[in-house]
């Protein structure tokens, strides 16, 4: 099976007091099609780097990222914007919604950043509203909204352009417990149901037992051979990896 996103050997430094500190050291997985995978680790340990380089928003050291087997460092600055565009969703942890613009026309901005039509966005963003139980609140700005239906109107905007990849940086960060859990059985269905593909950086045991595989982030480095496989998973058996890495 082809990889949907390729990351080999990624390195990422950062000058402090002179000196180059690894944010990322060889880190290296794949993301399958259809794969939901979770990587773990604490503050400061480079997940929303390692975010940032797949995401081409950001250049690496070393190392390649490659979505859909293309590697973005051999790409022009808008070949790279392209395929961004058309490869990768993002949720977020603080929702990034724009504050100007309705429900329904937040989860519609993918498409019409894409040059749709308002015609040709209707179908597709009313079912998405139906989906997420946003239908109510179509004509809502995003201060009217809780902090669910914030992040539930991030993550229809994610599904809106149709790009196989979301890429989700801590997305339940903001959420009560209740309102966290129901956005994580949300991305659960995105795989299971839509076949799309999920990667999720959080220290929240509870999100991870929702993904296919479990990687564990330390220092910037994949621990070798730490792996936990899902879903389903007891958060217990999330604990006592986090607790054997001493994380």
């Amino acid at each position: 099976m082809k990889s949907l996103a390729r990351v080999s050997q990624l390195y990422k430094f950062h000058a402090i007091d002179g000196q180059r500190v690894p944010v990322l050291a060889d880190v290296s997985f794949e993301v399958a099609p259809g794969e939901f995978v979770c990587i773990m680790g604490p503050s400061g340990s480079g997940k929303s780097t390692l975010l940032q380089l797949m995401s081409g928003l950001d250049e690496a050291d070393g190392g390649n990222v490659e979505l859909q087997e293309k590697a973005l460092a051999k790409l022009s600055d808008r070949d790279r914007t392209l395929l961004r565009r058309d490869t990768i969703g993002h949720v977020f942890q603080f929702f990034n919604l724009l504050n100007n613009l309705t429900v329904l026309e937040n989860v519609g901005l993918p498409l019409a950043i894409a040059g749709k039509r308002i015609a040709e966005q209707t179908a597709p963003v009313a079912n998405l509203l139906a989906r997420f139980g946003l239908e109510h609140k179509r004509n809502a700005f995003p201060h009217q909204l809780s902090g669910g239906e914030m992040q539930r109107v991030s993550l229809a905007r994610a599904l809106a352009g149709g790009q196989p990849l979301l890429l989700c940086d801590e997305p339940t960060g903001n959420l009560s417990q209740k309102a966290g859990l129901e956005v994580m059985q949300l991305l659960r269905e995105v795989v299971d149901r839509d076949r799309r593909s999920v990667l999720l950086v959080t220290h929240n045991p509870r999100d991870a037992t929702f993904a296919d595989r479990i990687l564990f982030l330390v220092d910037g480095a994949l621990h070798e051979g730490g792996d936990l496989h899902g879903p389903g998973l007891a958060v217990e058996r999330v604990h006592q990896a986090l607790s054997a890495l001493k994380i």
